[in-house]
């Protein structure tokens, strides 16, 4: 099972805010913003600054998808 950061990137968009911004306000570098558009390995410390910045849940985030490749967990 992988996880999927579409969640995230909708909420973004939702809110009128953009991934640069999220990484300005959240404090993390722009390599944690590739490695979530390509739905690689985040730390959870990451996944609760973003939670933090956005006052969101982890469910608002990410979504766990048995379709995709396992692959990109070891990346």
């Amino acid at each position: 099972m992988a996880v999927t950061y579409k969640k995230l990137f909708h909420l973004l968009i939702d809110r009128g805010m953009s991934a640069s911004e999220l990484a300005e306000q959240a404090g993390f570098s722009a390599n944690i913003l590739t490695r979530l558009r390509r739905n690689q390995y985040v730390s959870l410390e990451s996944i609760e600054r973003i939670c933090k910045t956005l006052n969101c849940c982890m469910d608002d985030v990410l979504d766990f998808d048995s379709k995709m490749e396992e692959g990109n967990l070891n990346d």
